[in-house]
């Protein structure tokens, strides 16, 4: 059986917070999900960019985003965390990086930006999110 492709993926998250743990479910998920090769362009919090003005994060984020294959974002943190999360997709949609959407169990709104920016939403169900993923990256 020939090597599956492996994915270079960024995950839009907020350190700091109680949504920091949406970001870790996500990334288990991937990682456990079965035949799928991926790895993290993330910014988690235990591995900082060590930047230490706004325009320094921009630039690092760039750094991060240019060589990655899809973008995902949880729509539930864009409420609370719109600069930062804005700017990041922002970033890869300056690159013209697909993005996928994904919406928190429970959650039926999701805001106007994340959903004019994302190629698709879908559920937080590994299948659906790692489907989309090879649907849409690069």
């Amino acid at each position: 059986m020939p090597r599956l492709k492996t994915y270079d993926l960024f995950l839009s998250h907020v350190w700091r917070s109680a949504e920091n743990s949406e970001y870790y479910r996500l990334e288990n998920l991937l990682y456990e999900a079965p035949y799928f090769y991926w790895r993290n362009y993330s910014v988690p919090e235990h591995d900082p960019l060590g930047t230490k003005t706004d325009k320094e994060l921009r630039q690092a984020l760039n750094l991060q985003i240019a060589p990655i294959n899809c973008f995902l974002v949880v729509s539930g943190m864009y409420v609370n965390h719109r600069k930062w999360i804005q700017e990041e997709i922002n970033i890869a949609v300056g690159y013209n990086k697909p993005i996928v959407g994904i919406r928190p169990l429970g959650q039926e709104r999701v805001p106007t930006e994340v959903q004019n920016a994302v190629k698709e939403m879908v559920g937080w169900q590994t299948s659906s999110i790692v489907d989309a993923i090879r649907r849409w990256s690069l």
